[in-house]
């Protein structure tokens, strides 16, 4: 298991995104040398955990439960293959491009030491937006991401540390629980029935996903 290459985006004007400013840094490119991976604060106050990445709208990206992403390049392959276009490493807006891990297969809370220092931890699938439908230009994407259920993963960081394309990637931690990155991905998004079962990874799941978990036990119950 190894990283690909690491991705960072720069602020672009585009015609497709929400943001006040009509700005995002989803179009990410591999960049050469080391990367410094940190906490980067609070949803809404800190965005990307890399130096060097932007992340525009911060209402629903970036801070420390989302501070990096990571897409596996078996999964832009296989996209490869259905859409029939070449799918270059970050066009996912994924900070990370990894081999040989199965990331959306990830459990929830699995820590993962990237390079000899970076200790991230898997939190919650990554949800498709319009800004992501723009970007790849690609009619009802929103809807085929969603289908495939193969969302890629959010991660925060345990311990900071530098990372550079070609380092290895080790699964350090398993937790003892059913809940994927895509299992997860599944009960928030398609399949709501199953949100009372991702409580199990309360503990390490992203805030706003255990709040919408909670919300449906309360009305509907487990």
């Amino acid at each position: 298991m190894k990283l690909l290459s690491v991705n960072l985006g720069r602020p672009e004007a585009v015609p497709y995104t929400d943001h006040v400013d009509g700005v995002t840094g989803i179009d990410k490119r591999p960049v050469e040398g080391p990367v410094r991976v940190t906490a980067p604060g609070p949803k809404g106050v800190g965005g990307s955990g890399l130096a060097g990445d932007a992340v525009c709208e911060k209402k629903h990206h970036g801070g420390d439960d989302q501070a990096v992403y990571a897409v596996a390049r078996e999964d832009l392959d296989a996209w490869e293959h259905e859409l029939g276009r070449p799918l270059r490493n970050g066009v996912f807006g994924e900070n990370l491009t990894t081999s040989g891990l199965d990331v959306s297969g990830a459990l929830i809370g699995e820590r993962w030491r990237v390079g000899p220092d970076l200790l991230l931890e898997v939190t919650s699938g990554r949800i498709p937006c319009q800004t992501f439908q723009g970007h790849l230009g690609e009619r009802q994407w929103v809807r085929r991401f969603t289908a495939q259920a193969a969302p890629g993963a959010y991660l925060r960081v345990i311990e900071p540390g530098e990372i550079r394309a070609g380092d290895a990637i080790e699964i350090v931690r398993r937790p003892d629980h059913e809940v994927t990155v895509a299992f997860q991905f599944r009960a928030v998004t398609t399949e709501r029935a199953l949100l009372p079962r991702i409580l199990a990874a309360a503990e390490w799941l992203h805030p706003e996903a255990v709040e919408t978990a909670r919300k449906y036990v309360a009305k509907y119950g487990s």
